[in-house]
């Protein structure tokens, strides 16, 4: 059975084990080692208390017979867009690759954009890597749109990545 909670200050080590787990399950393979390693060191459970305690950021994670599987993170903007409506990014969607299907990236997708609206946001932004076509296909259909290009960073390695919106 799928539960959908809030994010609590003690899932720091749940959330790193997912994202950690699932960006390498994904992407690890376009990588040098010292370049996925910088990367993944960049972010440590320290770097999540602190968003998990500050109110600007939300999450909400999926439980599979309590066990957490997946998260979606929303923040503060920081994509490198001009708008004059209020913005929001949807910083991190990770779902374990045994439950991909399930249904659970529908659940938390749909939170998303509902806490998004519930905060006054006007505009969901998040970025995509340009060959996630199965990222990119998810979120077309939830109506984001391609509204540029943005160099994520991966160690010394940028990878390209298109920035999408949502009109809320």
């Amino acid at each position: 059975m799928t539960r959908y909670r809030d994010g609590e200050l003690a899932d720091a080590e749940a959330l790193d084990r997912i994202f950690r787990t699932s960006f390498c399950d994904t992407f690890a393979h376009l990588y040098k080692d010292e370049d996925l390693q910088a990367f993944l060191g960049s972010f440590g459970l320290e770097d999540w208390r602190s968003e998990l305690r500050d109110p600007s950021y939300a999450f909400r994670i999926a439980e599979v017979d309590g066990e957490p599987v997946g998260y979606v993170k929303l923040g503060p903007m920081a994509l490198p867009v001009e708008t004059a409506a209020t913005g929001m990014d949807l910083k991190q969607f990770y779902i374990l690759k045994e439950h991909h299907g399930a249904g659970i990236a529908q659940e938390l997708m749909d939170w998303a954009l509902v806490e998004a609206r519930r905060r006054g946001i006007e505009e969901l932004y998040l970025t995509v890597y340009v060959d996630n076509h199965r990222a990119r296909r998810f979120y077309h259909r939830y109506g984001f749109e391609a509204v540029g290009r943005y160099d994520f960073m991966v160690g010394n390695h940028p990878d390209e990545d298109t920035i999408m919106r949502k009109k809320l």
